[in-house]
C-alpha cells in the first residue's frame, strides 16, 4: 500500500467518524464531543449500547474530569472532527466507567476481549506506544475497508439507525405520508417561462428537496455534477460495494440536475435518486430524514465519487477532490491542558452551532470558538485548561448546522428549541481568522470589559426604573410625581369615612342611618320577605353605590393639614429631585446606548471586513422534533432576489418573509441550516459561457451531450402528454358539437326545439316556481305592450314586450343595492348586462324567455310564443356564436351554484354545524374565484367568503383538538377523522395564495395547536396516533387535493333562492364576524 493510499484511507475513516458522531449527537441530543467519544469507547463500539448509556434516565451525572474533557485537543491529532459548541452549561454529562486517554477516532471497535488485549496506555510519554496504537487501528480499519468498501463507522451508523428506529416504533410510529397526486391536466404541470423547476414530494422527502435545490443553485456545484464522468475502470463492473452504490447515485443525480435545468415540466420526480439514498439508510421509507444527516451522507458519497475520478486522472501528483476543496476548511485549535500548551490543525465540513442561549449568529460563533478558561491561554505555568479555535482556511461554501433539537431526558424524546436567532445576509469572518487572532483577542477583552461596565449601568438604571422595597415597584420619577400631586391636592379636614357618614342625603330621601357591619346584618330568607304592597317605598341613600359623587368628596386622596410654607418647601424638593432623577436616568440610558453602539461597531473597521460571506440558502424546519416539514429560501444572485423552494412550489420571496420564517421565536418554523458562500469567489455563481464567443449559455446549452438527449426525450414524452390532452378535448368538443347538431336536425315540433335550446335554469316543468316567476314577468310585459300599442299584431306586441322587459332589467342592473338584494339572481340578463356581455347574447336570451311553452295558456300568448320560436329558428349560426352563448349561460349557472354553496354554507355555519358547512364554503370560494378571474361582477365578495371559510376551519380544528384531548378512543378517532377529511385537504387551498396573510396565520394557528401536544405527557396510543397524523398536517404542499365527495345542491326556485339568500345576508350584518 502506498503512502498516499494509506493517508487517504486514514482520512476517509476519520471523516466518517465525523458522520458517526453527528448521528449519535442527533439521537441523544448531547452536543459534547468528548462525552460521545468516551461513551463509544466504553460501549466497545456498540452504538446501541452507547445510546443506552447516554439516554439512561437514572444515570448519575457527576462533573467530568478535565483530562477526559480535553482529550480531543491532544497534539498530533490531525483529523476530521465534529466541532460542537461547548458554551452550554452541560448540566447532564455522561460519566464513563473508566477514564483512558486515547486518540478516540483511531480506536478499533472490536469485541470486548480483543479490545482488552490491545489496550495501550497512552497516558505516559512513550511515543512508540502511541505509534503502535495508531498502526493497530489503521491495520484493522483498512482490512475491513478493503474487504467491503464500507468503513466500520458506516456499519455502526447502520446498526444504530436500525436500533433507534425499532426502539421508537411504538411511540413514534409514522405511516407513509400521502403523496400528492399529479393533476390529470398536463397544462397544470407545465413550466411557466424560465421559472425554476420544483421537486415532487414522493413521501416525506421535503428534506431531499430542500438540500438538493440549495446545492443545485450553486452554479459551480451544478457544473461539477453535470460534467461528472464515471471512472473508466468502473464502467463495466463496480469493484466494491462503494462503487456499486455511489455510481448509480451519481447517474441519477446528474439526470435530476439536467431535468432541473431543461425540463418543460413545472416539477420533476426525484424518486430514483431518493430510493438509492433510502436504501443506504436502511430505514423505513416513510420516516423523515434529518437535513444534516442527509447532507453528511450526500457529501460523503459525492466526495467518494469524485475521489475515484481524481485518482484515475492524476499524473503522479496527489489527487485533488473538488468536493473537499468546495465544502471543507481547516481550523487551528490552540489551548492549554493542565498547564501545557498545544496547537492542533483540524479539518471541518458542516460547522455545528448551539442555538440555545444566544441571540444572533456571531454570539453562537464566539461561543463555539472558545472552550474552557481562555485566560490561561495567555499566561505561563497555569493549571487551568481551555482552548480557542481559529480558522486557518475557510471553504468557499461554508455551512452552519443550527442545533435546534435537544434530548429531554425526563420525557425520553427529543424536543425542538424555538428560540429566536438572527443572522445577517453578509457575514464577516475576519474576527475568527488565525491571522487576526491577536487583534481579535484585544477586541474581545475590550468587549468583555465594556459588557461588565454595561451590566453595572443596567443594574443602576433598573434601580431607577423599578423603585421600592415591596413586591410592586414603580419608576422613581413617577413615585416623585405622585408624591408631588398628593402634596398639591386641596387639603381636607375630615376622614373620608366620617365625611361620607356625615354627608346629608339628597333631597327627597330619609336621613341616613348607620350601616351595620356584615356580621350584624340579619339573614333573611326568601319566605320572610314582605309581600308587595301598594305603599310607596322610601328612597334610601347608599353612599358607596350612589351613581353621582357627593360634591364635598375629593376625587383623589389629599393631606389633612399642610401649610403654605410646608407645601412650598416640599414642592421645591420634589421638583428638584424629580429633575435630578430624570437627568440621571437619561444619562444612564445614553451611556448604555453608547456602549451598545461601541460593541456593535467593534469589528466594523476596514481591517475586519475583508472576509465577507454572503448568505446563499436557508433551510427551514417547521414543526417539532418528531414531525415537521422542510423548505428552503435560496438567493438568486443574478436576479438579486430570494426564492422560496417548497417541494413542487417555487415562488418569489422577500427577506422579510425569510426573517419571519427563519429567525424563530414567532412560530414553529425556524432555520435549521445556513449556507454561506465566499463573496469574493465569483466562480461559485458564475454562469456558463461559450469558450469561443464568450456568450452566456442558458438552459439546455449548459448540458453535456448525453444529458441533452436525456432531457429532450423526457420533454418529448411531456409534449406527447399535452398533445394527447388536446386531442381528448378536441374529440370531446367534436362529439358535443355532433350531438348538438343532431338535436337541431331532429324533426320535432318547434316548441320542442325551442325547449331543447333553453338553458338549464329555464328548463323547468310547467308547475315550477321559476317558470311561474318568468311567466308572470313575461305576461306583465305582454299585457303592458298590448295596452300601450294600438296595433295588436302579435309580432309588434312581441317587439314592444321585449323592449319593455329589457328596460326593466337594465334598470335593475343599474341599481346600487345592498348585499342581501342581488338582482343578478332574479334574471340572467341582469347578470349579462352587469358583465357587459355581447348584445346578441342578451337578445337571444330574451327571445327564449318569450318563446317558452309555458306561455301557451291563451291565444294571444300562444301566438307570441310561436313568433318568438320562429325568430329563434331564423337566427343563423354566424349571427350568434353559440359556443360563446353557451359559455355565458354556463357562467351564470355557475354563479347560481356558487350562491347556493355560499348560502347553505353560511346557514350551517350560523347553526354551528361546521362539518356540514366547510365543504359548501370551500366550493363557494373555489367557484367564486374562478368567476372573479373573468370579471369583478361575475361573482360574490371574495373577502366575505374567505373569512367564513377560514373561521369555519379554525372552529373545526378547535373542535377536533378538543375531541383528541378527551382521550376517549371514539372521540379521538372522530377528531382525527375531521382533521384528515376536512382540515388537511383544505390547507393547500389557504396556502396557494401566499399574499393572503390572514389565511397563512390561520394555518399556523391550526398547526401550532397540534404541535403543542408534542411536549405533553399522553397515553402511548395517543402518541402513536398523533405522530401518525402530524406529518400529514405539517408536510403539506400547495398542490391541490380533491375531497372524497363534494356536496350536492338541492333544486331551488328563483324566488326561494333570492329569499333565502337575502335572509342569510341580513343575518350576517347582525352577527359578529366570528359567528358568535
Amino acid at each position: 500500500m502506498t503512502v498516499e493510499q494509506n493517508v487517504l484511507q486514514q482520512s476517509t475513516s476519520q471523516k466518517h467518524q465525523q458522520t458517526f458522531l453527528n448521528q449519535l449527537r442527533e439521537i441523544t441530543g448531547i452536543n459534547d464531543t468528548q462525552i460521545l467519544q468516551q461513551a463509544l469507547k466504553d460501549s466497545n463500539g456498540n452504538l446501541e449500547l452507547a445510546v443506552a448509556f447516554l439516554t439512561a434516565k437514572n444515570a448519575k451525572t457527576p462533573q467530568q474530569e478535565e483530562t477526559t474533557y480535553y482529550q480531543t485537543a491532544l497534539p498530533g491529532n490531525d483529523r476530521y472532527i465534529s466541532v460542537g459548541s461547548q458554551a452550554d452549561t452541560r448540566k447532564k454529562q455522561y460519566k464513563p466507567s473508566r477514564t483512558r486517554c486515547a486518540t478516540v477516532e483511531q480506536t478499533h471497535y472490536g469485541s470486548k476481549d480483543k479490545r482488552d488485549m490491545d489496550v495501550i496506555d497512552l497516558t505516559g510519554d512513550d511515543k512508540d506506544d502511541l505509534q503502535r496504537a495508531i498502526a493497530l487501528s489503521l491495520e484493522e480499519s483498512n482490512r475491513a475497508f478493503r474487504e467491503t468498501g464500507i468503513t466500520d463507522e458506516e456499519q455502526a451508523i447502520s446498526r444504530v439507525l436500525e436500533a433507534s428506529i425499532a426502539e421508537n416504533k411504538a411511540s413514534l410510529k409514522r405511516t407513509h405520508t400521502e403523496v400528492w397526486s399529479d393533476s390529470p391536466n398536463p397544462y397544470d404541470r407545465k413550466r411557466q417561462d424560465n421559472c425554476p423547476v420544483g421537486l415532487k414530494n414522493v413521501g416525506n422527502t421535503c428534506w431531499f428537496s430542500a438540500v438538493i435545490q440549495s446545492l443545485f443553485n450553486l452554479l459551480e456545484f451544478r457544473r461539477l455534477v453535470l460534467n461528472y464522468n464515471p471512472p473508466a475502470s468502473a464502467q463495466d463492473l463496480p469493484r466494491n460495494q462503494k462503487e456499486h452504490r455511489n455510481l448509480p447515485f451519481m447517474r441519477e443525480l446528474r439526470h435530476l440536475f439536467a431535468l432541473l435545468v431543461g425540463s418543460k415540466r413545472k416539477y420533476v420526480d426525484p424518486s430514483r435518486a431518493v430510493d438509492i439514498l433510502k436504501d443506504a439508510f436502511k430505514s423505513n421509507g416513510s420516516q423523515q430524514q434529518d437535513v444534516s444527516e442527509f447532507t453528511h451522507k450526500l457529501l460523503d458519497w459525492l466526495e467518494d465519487a469524485f475521489q475515484m475520478k481524481a485518482e484515475e486522472e492524476r499524473d503522479g501528483e496527489k489527487p485533488k477532490n473538488p468536493m473537499l476543496e468546495l465544502f471543507y476548511g481547516r481550523f487551528l485549535a490552540v489551548g492549554v491542558l493542565e498547564g501545557k500548551k498545544f496547537e492542533n490543525t483540524e479539518m471541518f465540513g458542516q460547522y455545528p452551532l448551539q442555538v440555545n442561549g444566544f441571540k444572533d449568529l456571531h454570539e453562537c460563533l464566539e461561543a463555539a470558538m472558545i472552550e474552557g478558561e481562555i485566560e490561561s491561554l495567555h499566561s505561563e505555568n497555569s493549571g487551568k485548561s481551555g482552548q480557542e479555535h481559529w480558522f486557518t482556511e475557510l471553504p468557499p461554501v461554508l455551512t452552519f448546522e443550527l442545533s435546534r433539537f435537544e434530548f429531554n431526558q425526563a420525557l425520553g424524546r427529543p424536543e425542538k428549541i424555538h428560540n429566536k436567532l438572527e443572522f445577517p445576509q453578509v457575514l464577516y469572518l475576519d474576527r475568527y481568522m488565525h491571522k487576526n487572532r491577536e487583534i481579535t483577542r484585544i477586541k474581545r477583552d475590550e468587549i468583555k470589559r465594556l459588557k461588565e461596565y454595561l451590566t453595572v449601568l443596567q443594574q443602576r438604571l433598573e434601580r431607577y426604573l423599578s423603585y421600592g422595597s415591596g413586591p410592586k415597584r414603580f419608576p422613581l420619577v413617577d413615585v416623585l410625581q405622585y408624591a408631588l400631586e398628593f402634596a398639591s391636592s386641596k387639603p381636607v379636614c375630615t376622614s373620608p369615612v366620617d365625611d361620607i357618614d356625615a354627608s346629608s342625603p339628597p333631597s327627597g330621601s330619609i336621613p341616613s342611618q348607620t350601616l351595620p357591619s356584615p356580621a350584624e346584618q340579619p339573614q333573611v330568607t326568601p319566605s320572610e320577605l314582605p309581600s308587595t304592597s301598594p305603599t310607596p317605598r322610601s328612597f334610601i341613600h347608599k353612599p358607596f353605590t350612589q351613581s353621582r359623587i357627593p360634591p364635598d368628596l375629593p376625587m383623589h386622596p389629599a393631606p389633612r393639614h399642610i401649610t403654605e410654607e410646608e407645601l412650598s418647601v416640599l414642592e421645591g424638593c420634589l421638583h428638584r429631585w424629580r429633575t435630578e432623577v430624570e437627568n440621571d436616568t437619561r444619562d444612564l440610558q445614553e451611556s448604555i446606548s453608547r456602549i451598545h453602539r461601541t460593541i456593535e461597531q467593534m469589528y466594523s473597521d476596514k481591517s475586519m471586513i475583508q472576509v465577507p460571506y454572503r448568505l446563499h440558502a436557508v433551510l427551514v424546519h417547521e414543526g417539532q422534533a418528531n414531525a415537521g416539514h422542510y423548505w428552503a429560501y435560496i438567493f438568486d444572485h443574478h436576479q438579486e432576489r430570494w426564492m422560496k423552494y417548497n417541494d413542487i412550489s417555487v415562488t418569489k420571496s422577500t427577506w422579510e418573509e425569510l426573517e419571519r420564517d427563519s429567525f424563530g421565536g414567532y412560530r414553529n418554523a425556524s432555520a435549521y441550516c445556513l449556507m454561506y458562500i465566499n463573496d469574493k469567489e465569483h466562480f461559485l455563481i458564475k454562469e456558463d459561457t461559450h469558450k469561443e464567443t464568450g456568450q452566456k449559455l442558458v438552459g439546455m446549452e449548459t448540458l453535456p451531450t448525453d444529458l441533452k438527449d436525456f432531457v429532450k426525450e423526457d420533454n418529448q414524452r411531456f409534449e406527447k402528454e399535452l398533445e394527447e390532452w388536446d386531442l381528448q378535448l378536441a374529440q370531446k368538443a367534436q362529439q358535443e358539437k355532433i350531438l348538438a347538431s343532431q338535436k337541431m336536425r331532429e324533426p320535432t315540433p318547434s316548441v320542442m326545439t325551442a325547449q331543447a335550446e333553453e338553458p338549464e335554469y329555464l328548463e323547468q316543468p310547467v308547475r315550477s316556481d321559476l317558470a311561474k316567476y318568468l311567466k308572470e314577468e313575461t305576461m306583465q310585459a305582454i299585457t303592458k305592450a298590448s295596452t300601450e300599442h294600438e296595433d295588436k299584431n302579435p309580432e309588434t306586441v312581441l317587439q314592444l314586450a321585449i323592449k319593455l322587459e329589457y328596460a326593466r332589467l337594465v334598470k335593475l342592473a343599474q341599481e346600487d343595492t345592498p348585499p342581501e338584494t342581488d338582482y343578478r339572481l332574479h334574471h340572467a340578463v341582469v347578470y349579462f348586462i352587469q358583465n357587459q356581455s355581447p348584445k346578441k347574447i342578451i337578445e337571444r336570451t330574451l327571445l327564449e324567455q318569450f318563446g317558452n311553452r309555458n306561455l301557451s295558456f291563451d291565444e294571444r300568448c300562444r301566438n307570441i310564443m310561436k313568433i318568438a320560436q320562429a325568430k329563434l329558428e331564423m337566427i343563423k349560426p354566424e349571427e350568434v356564436n353559440m359556443e360563446e352563448y353557451e359559455k355565458w349561460h354556463h357562467d351564470y349557472r355557475n354563479f347560481r351554484d356558487t350562491t347556493m354553496y355560499l348560502m347553505i354554507g353560511l346557514e350551517h355555519f350560523q347553526k354551528k354545524s361546521y362539518v356540514e358547512a366547510i365543504l359548501y364554503l370551500i366550493c363557494a370560494y373555489q367557484n367564486n374565484k374562478e368567476l372573479l378571474s373573468k370579471g369583478p361582477y361575475r361573482g360574490h365578495d371574495e373577502e366575505l367568503i374567505s373569512h367564513y371559510r377560514r373561521e369555519c376551519l379554525l372552529k373545526l380544528n378547535e373542535h377536533a383538538a378538543e375531541l383528541f384531548e378527551s382521550g376517549d378512543d371514539q372521540e379521538v378517532n372522530s377528531g382525527l377523522f375531521i382533521m384528515n377529511e376536512y382540515i388537511v385537504p383544505s390547507l393547500p387551498l389557504l396556502l396557494v395564495d401566499e399574499m393572503e396573510e390572514k389565511d397563512i396565520v390561520a394555518v399556523e394557528d391550526m398547526r401550532n395547536r397540534w404541535c403543542s401536544y408534542l411536549g405533553q405527557e399522553m397515553e402511548p396510543n395517543l402518541q402513536e396516533k398523533l405522530t401518525d397524523f402530524l406529518p400529514k398536517l405539517l408536510d403539506c404542499s400547495t398542490e391541490i387535493k380533491g375531497f372524497n365527495e363534494l356536496p350536492k345542491l338541492p333544486s331551488y326556485s328563483t324566488h326561494e333562492l333570492c329569499e333565502r339568500f337575502a335572509r342569510i345576508m341580513l343575518s350576517l350584518s347582525r352577527t359578529p364576524a366570528d359567528g358568535r
